[in-house]
């Protein structure tokens, strides 16, 4: 399997650098994520809540289908 990694050559006084593209933005969206969950609480908790209800009724959904198939 090849994987892909994407490598970028940041420039310092110290000379080139390189930086995983991949941990920048796992990094990044981290750290949006708990921007949104401490600037807004109840927000990020009705979102969550729509998240599982979501996955919820997608599971009964399968459950059925499946449950009907026999």
């Amino acid at each position: 399997m090849v994987s892909a990694h994407v490598m970028i050559a940041a420039s310092t006084p110290m000379g080139l650098v390189d930086v995983n593209l991949k941990k920048i933005l796992i990094w990044a969206g981290l750290a949006l994520v708990v921007f949104y969950v401490v600037s807004q609480p109840d927000g990020a908790a009705g979102l969550v809540h729509n998240v599982l209800g979501a996955l919820r009724g997608g599971a009964e959904a399968l459950i059925t289908f499946v449950r009907n198939l026999f």
